[in-house]
């Protein structure tokens, strides 16, 4: 029976194509992966002389090494042996994470901060800024809470194994007690799970110490709250449209705020991102940003434009009719650069409408969102079936719609009765 080979070829490498000025080179562990045929060389921390490597490493069973020589040897073999054993763990040879697993601190394993870190920079990497800051949102907040509980601990100290059901539901009332809302409290201990759950797939964390499940089996149960759609009447809308704003930030706020409406719904990022390369005759497409990531099938929206959404384009967009639609980034534009100008639109858009809003009599936390919910609930009082409303709002399955349309239910059914005698 032939014995398995490896995926990976492990080595303590001189790398003397360098040489630094004390006359010595440096060391470096090299990793060779017979599948993708690349190498990787990895620096030590350790830097010797020719004759030096020689001696310790190449032919130490010549001479009886003592002192320095006998201590770098040691270092050596453990850099191997570790090498080896990181390597061996892993189903699938990569690269970037045998540097993970061989350049951490031990304690990096169970230290929720460190995965934390990973997550980010993944984020990071991959131009997922938003989450990015989520994932920095919910790790200040559990640093702030570790910190000041009794007997807690600084973030840096933070272990999985400290995290259990209790310490959850301790979290949870003092973040209550603390004003924060039921809402704020799921999204915080669904990101925690997510670096639960990153742990465990890295073999970092034993499943017995995931705290997370259903009350029934004793384990936390993340909150949800019961979300109240907001959404205009017509009555509302006609007077939103008909307001007169006092400033062109008001106007333009009413413009964006109504091209959303009209758009079924368009999130204002997908917006920012629309390009003239989208438009074609009376229509244009896009790919809701938002989903485009989680989804398997990429299903593109087509929104046909009427006289009011081409005159916000005629006002707004760019006049070379070139890149993006509207001046709210530009194509040089790093994904940093754009998330915070993107932001930033989003942000006076909702200052600006509220003020509008405030002075007609209209609900005072009107925001961009509600034009989505404005959009779907009109629909479906004009006679759209909930599929037609499914399909505009890009939603992945009609389930999804359904509880979409819970908070408004109770308005929906008063009206159907009072119109029940309407023979």
């Amino acid at each position: 029976m032939s014995e398995k080979v490896d995926d990976f070829k492990i080595s303590i490498w001189h790398d003397v194509r360098t040489k630094k000025a004390d006359g010595t080179y440096p060391v470096r562990l090299r990793v060779y992966n017979r599948n993708t045929q690349k190498v990787k060389a990895y620096i030590l921390g350790i830097d010797l002389t020719k004759a030096e490597f020689e001696t310790i490493w190449v032919n130490p069973e010549d001479k009886s090494l003592r002192g320095k020589n006998k201590e770098i040897e040691l270092r050596l073999k453990r850099f191997e042996t570790r090498a080896h054993k990181e390597a061996k763990s892993m189903t699938v040879f990569n690269f970037d994470r045998f540097a993970t697993l061989m350049f951490r601190k031990p304690s990096d394993k169970n230290n929720v901060k460190y995965h934390f870190d990973l997550a980010i920079q993944k984020c990071m990497d991959d131009d997922k800024i938003g989450t990015a800051d989520s994932f920095r949102s919910a790790l200040n907040s559990f640093a702030q809470y570790s910190e000041a509980r009794k007997k807690g601990c600084d973030i840096d100290k933070l272990t999985f194994d400290t995290i259990t059901v209790d310490w959850l539901k301790e979290y949870q009332k003092t973040m209550l007690s603390d004003g924060k809302s039921i809402t704020t409290v799921g999204i915080y201990t669904r990101t925690l799970r997510v670096i639960f759950n990153n742990a465990i797939k890295a073999k970092d964390l034993s499943k017995e110490f995931y705290p997370f499940g259903r009350t029934e089996d004793a384990k936390y149960k993340i909150p949800k709250a019961s979300k109240v759609k907001k959404a205009l009447s017509s009555d509302q809308l006609k007077i939103l449209f008909n307001a007169v704003p006092e400033t062109d930030r008001e106007q333009q706020a009413k413009d964006f705020w109504f091209f959303s409406y009209a758009t079924n719904g368009m999130n204002l990022k997908d917006i920012a991102l629309l390009k003239y390369s989208d438009i074609e005759n009376d229509s244009f497409s896009y790919y809701r940003a938002k989903t485009f990531e989680r989804s398997e099938e990429k299903a593109k929206i087509i929104i046909y434009l009427t006289d009011f959404t081409n005159s916000i384009i005629s006002k707004y967009g760019n006049k070379d009719k070139s890149g993006f639609v509207f001046d709210i980034i530009a194509p040089e534009d790093t994904s940093i650069i754009q998330y915070r100008k993107i932001n930033n639109f989003i942000r006076i858009i909702n200052d600006h409408i509220k003020r509008l809003a405030k002075r007609n009599d209209l609900p005072n936390d009107i925001s961009t969102y509600w034009a989505r919910h404005s959009f779907a609930t009109n629909s479906i009082r004009k006679g759209a079936t909930m599929e037609f409303v499914s399909a505009s709002l890009n939603h992945s399955d009609l389930s999804v719609t359904k509880n979409y349309f819970a908070g408004f239910e109770d308005e929906a059914k008063k009206e159907f009765a009072n119109k029940l005698m309407d023979f």
